[in-house]
């Protein structure tokens, strides 16, 4: 291998976290990977990994030496797909990273059409609401809502998402349905931790009108809040998104859709500026605008 194939090895060892799904992404096995890896720390007379049993670990010479391999890897992939895209289909691994509730409930159902659409695309899914640095991870694209990333990225709006006030039938045959605002202060409410959740926004005459709930359930897990209310412990406010299928199944019933106030937040894709010229996410870009730009969650009547 040459020294370029070096450092798309280091680089994918430290993507994986091991020598062995390395190796398995590109074909090696782990031994041939672990000389390649000392072959590049010999010709840089560095130590780049502290290895253990358990982990593997940048020393701080590797860690310097992953960012600037990192964007090296990168600028090459780019000029490769610049052939590729003369030469033919998409092809190569995309890293995908995206939040818990579009991650979950949207995008992964949705992967296996994708998958079929473009047999020679490989997916690394990334879920999580943490927010992650793109560049550092490697990541080819984001999807997100709401606040958009820090950096040099581009964003490019999929959807509006909105939020619903919702309950089960079992919840509402029990307790009744609240025909007004002011009605939740008799109902048994759930409220997913984060600034400003507990407060319920409601279009009133001049402006907004806000109802500080008091939750019979406090959760930091919007699935658990999803869960519970489909389950009949009380009503619940989540991005349509998350409950625009239990809504559509009869498992929950919006509530007080006349005056609440939806708070319409963005869905954007969110990608390092150029990578959209890599074949596999210019594919991939059109393949969410196409499945998901029209809000296909929301119940008829509901898009904004």
């Amino acid at each position: 291998m040459d020294n370029t194939a070096d450092l798309r090895v280091f680089v994918r060892v430290m993507d994986r976290g091991s020598f062995s799904a390395a190796a398995k992404d590109l074909g090696l096995t782990p031994s041939a990977v672990s000389k390649l890896i000392s072959r590049l720390e010999d010709r840089l007379g560095a130590r780049l990994l502290e290895r253990s049993t358990r982990r593997l670990a940048l020393t701080p010479e590797g860690e310097t030496f992953l960012s600037r391999a990192r964007r090296i890897v990168a600028d090459i992939e780019e000029a490769e797909a610049e052939v590729a895209r003369v030469r033919g289909a998409p092809r190569g691994r995309l890293h995908i990273n995206a939040g818990t509730a579009f991650g979950l409930h949207q995008l992964a159902p949705a992967l296996a059409d994708f998958l079929a659409r473009y047999p020679e695309i490989d997916v690394d899914l990334s879920i999580t609401d943490r927010m992650v640095d793109l560049l550092e991870e490697q990541a080819d694209i984001a999807v997100r809502s709401g606040r958009v990333m820090e950096g040099p990225f581009i964003q490019r709006k999929i959807a509006v998402l909105q939020r619903v006030i919702c309950a089960s039938p079992s919840y509402l045959a029990q307790r009744g349905t609240p025909r007004a605002a002011a009605a939740l202060k008799d109902h048994d409410c759930i409220v997913v931790a984060g600034a400003g959740l507990n407060r319920w926004p409601f279009e009133a005459r001049g402006g907004i009108d806000v109802i500080d709930v008091s939750p019979r359930v406090f959760t930091d897990d919007a699935e658990a809040a999803l869960r519970l209310a489909i389950a009949g412990a009380g009503i619940v406010r989540l991005s349509d998104v998350i409950v625009g299928d239990p809504l559509r199944r009869g498992e929950l019933v919006a509530l007080l859709t006349d005056v609440h106030h939806v708070e319409p937040f963005p869905l954007a894709a969110v990608y390092p500026a150029g990578r959209q010229r890599l074949p596999r996410v210019a594919v991939f870009l059109e393949f969410l605008l196409e499945r998901f730009g029209h809000a296909p969650w929301r119940l008829a009547g509901g898009a904004i």
